[in-house]
């Protein structure tokens, strides 16, 4: 299905660049939307989500209608769970989410693993708030926007802004404890591309203790049921007219090796980003980009997926005196609050470089400092650089990044005393599911919020420390909405509509099911090499065209190997399913980089080396036809009658 973008009213059009997803072998479509300059401040970003973006065969705006629909589960009761909400991912936008609505009604949090492992329990610089009188909304506006490359939606960045501050007293409230200086006064840290000190911080472990906070929180709610190592399969949808709506969530008990049905009237989806569709990441094992191909598969639709955002400064274990005994299942973070508190780029010839490729020099924004890295490397044909925060007083040190000195000593290395070695590694996904300001998407009934939803805010580069900052700001703003939602939604268990059910491959045996295991391992490495190798921090539109073709190949390579040993479409595994998300994602990022051709934020390539104004727009893809489509761009139920 390819689409426009239905009008939000008659006075809004849009002149619309087509560029079709050639990563995708189905009928998919990628859109540059352009907007008249006349009526670019008429329209915002969030109007275009809840209006805009109502995705039809028509092109013709729709009314959200009250939804009165009944459901009727395949599964026998044991098997089937029913919620007023559904919320999957238990990072910080999840759970804050999960704590508001569970005062109107019953939750579920479905996630993955343990309910700590998430992105937010890996973010060590802090959250970026307004909180200091000599800073102001206006800047913090301005600096989020000069590191988005000038891509952010305006009225998003001010709310965000706006609500920051509320948002970290909440925290505060609820026993987050954040650093304080001497005078008694939250500390706040300065990072790349920020003008000021602004940045909320518990030591280098900040994630880590609004992960505790409200997780402790949590458990302590009669009205919100966490359900752990629960593998979220695919979106339950069905079809009301134009317009598709959720209904909840199939997931896989990776215990029992069981799928549980959660049927609920509202879903929230914060499932995090991507990170694994490329070698190094300091992303969690999780991050497999499973919320993201969920909601494409279930017609959502997804914006600026090419703006993968690669941190500078992930620990370089070669360089280091001893190695680590085991492989990391994802690479440990610098935090960019090393560099803002002086930490200083070296290259192996202990020269300094940054101020040669920007005046920030260090405290320039992710994107600049990652490239111009990246090209040290390859011009001395070396495997890292170095990061000295050694000038700085001990007991400063210490006490600003404790965690990151311990995992070093470990390895050998002495903060305090030697350099760090570092290099890039794949970070945060800028791009996602398209919301709107309330976390709104164009499926009735299903919200996003945190690193998996596109909410305007970033751009084409996050700026450093905004990512907490607009999980929490995003989940506080699909409340309201989502209440209404709930309220006007009636379950029936009794009704006609149902989904055919997952079913595990147990029939195959373990000797095809262990080689189907091994093969998609195998195939999953060769994926991230693709991804790291083409579509990296400099890209070129050869080597997008060559991702392209190489990933389509590999893909119907693994598919048919699949099911030639008796895999069939609707059969669930951990390792099939993670992979089937991976490819999704990664042909999401190649076929919108092909569609941008200019240069902009984190998205560089050498044949379109510069910004172009006229290219200032999103990338938009909207849902795709499930004709002809592979495995992972088609859900694994369909509608059916019982």
């Amino acid at each position: 299905m390819a689409t426009g973008v239905a009008l939000g009213s008659g006075g809004l059009h849009f002149k619309e660049t087509l560029y079709k997803g050639r990563s995708c072998r189905q009928a998919s479509w990628v859109h540059i939307v352009a907007v008249s300059k006349c009526m670019q401040k008429e329209l915002s970003w969030s109007l275009g989500v809840s209006k805009v973006l109502q995705v039809n065969k028509n092109n013709h705006a729709l009314d959200w209608k009250q939804s009165r629909v009944t459901i009727k589960s395949c599964l026998r009761d044991g098997y089937t769970k029913y919620f007023d909400f559904a919320v999957i991912g238990s990072g910080v936008a999840g759970l804050r989410y999960a704590l508001e609505v569970a005062k109107h009604g019953t939750v579920a949090v479905i996630t993955k693993a343990e309910p700590h492992e998430s992105n937010t329990n890996y973010a060590q610089g802090g959250v970026s708030a307004v909180l200091c009188p000599s800073d102001s909304v206006e800047s913090h506006m301005q600096d989020t926007i000069v590191a988005g490359a000038y891509l952010c939606d305006e009225e998003t960045v001010r709310v965000v802004c706006t609500e920051g501050p509320e948002r970290i007293r909440e925290l505060i409230a609820m026993g987050a404890s954040f650093d304080h200086g001497e005078d008694g006064n939250l500390h706040l840290a300065r990072e790349g591309g920020h003008s000021h000190h602004r940045i909320v911080h518990a030591a280098d472990m900040t994630g880590r203790e609004i992960e505790r906070a409200l997780l402790e929180a949590v458990r302590k709610d009669p009205n919100i049921y966490v359900f752990e190592h629960h593998f979220a399969i695919d979106l339950l949808t069905s079809q009301d007219g134009s317009d598709a709506v959720c209904h909840g969530v199939d997931t896989l008990n990776t215990e029992t090796n069981e799928v549980a049905r959660f049927i609920s009237k509202v879903t929230l989806l914060a499932s995090g980003g991507a990170g694994h569709i490329y070698p190094s990441t300091t992303n969690p094992p999780v991050a497999t980009g499973d919320g993201m191909a969920m909601a494409h598969r279930a017609q959502a639709v997804i914006s600026n997926m090419e703006f993968v955002q690669f941190h500078p400064t992930a620990l370089a274990d070669e360089g280091l005196p001893l190695k680590p005994t085991k492989t990391r299942e994802n690479a440990f973070l610098i935090t960019e609050a090393v560099r803002g508190d002086g930490g200083i780029l070296y290259n192996l010839g202990m020269e300094r470089f940054m101020p040669l490729y920007d005046e920030r020099a260090e405290l320039a924004p992710r994107d600049v400092v990652a490239r111009s890295i990246d090209e040290q490397l390859k011009k001395r044909n070396e495997k890292y650089v170095l990061l000295d925060i050694s000038h700085k007083p001990k007991h400063q040190i210490l006490s600003h990044f404790p965690n990151i000195a311990a995992e070093c000593l470990q390895l050998g290395l002495d903060i305090t005393q030697q350099p760090i070695p570092v290099v890039p590694a794949a970070h945060y996904m800028c791009g996602g599911v398209r919301a709107g300001l309330e976390g709104e998407t164009n499926v009735k009934g299903l919200y996003v919020a945190g690193e998996v939803a596109c909410t305007g805010l970033h751009g084409a580069n996050r700026l450093a420390s905004n990512s907490l900052l607009e999980a929490l700001v995003f989940a506080r703003r699909a409340v309201q909405p989502s209440i209404s939602h709930m309220k006007s939604f009636r379950v029936d268990r009794g009704a006609t509509i149902s989904w055919a059910r997952p079913k595990m491959p147990k029939s195959l045996g373990d000797v095809i099911l262990n080689n189907i295991v091994r093969r998609t391992r195998e195939v999953r490495k060769e994926l991230q090499s693709i991804m790291w190798k083409y579509v990296g921090i400099v890209r070129s539109t050869t080597r997008l065209q060559t991702a392209e073709k190489r990933i389509g190949e590999l893909e119907l390579e693994w598919e048919t190997y699949l099911f030639q040993n008796g895999w069939e479409p609707t059969m669930v595994g951990l390792e099939a399913c993670e992979m089937r998300n991976l490819f999704c994602c990664a042909k999401l990022v190649v076929s919108s980089a092909l569609a941008r051709h200019e240069s902009r934020g984190l998205h560089y390539t050498t044949d379109f080396p510069h910004l172009e104004e006229s290219k200032r727009l999103p990338t938009i893809i909207f849902p795709s036809s499930p004709a002809n489509s592979t495995w992972s761009s088609r859900q694994l139920h369909r509608q059916q009658i019982c």
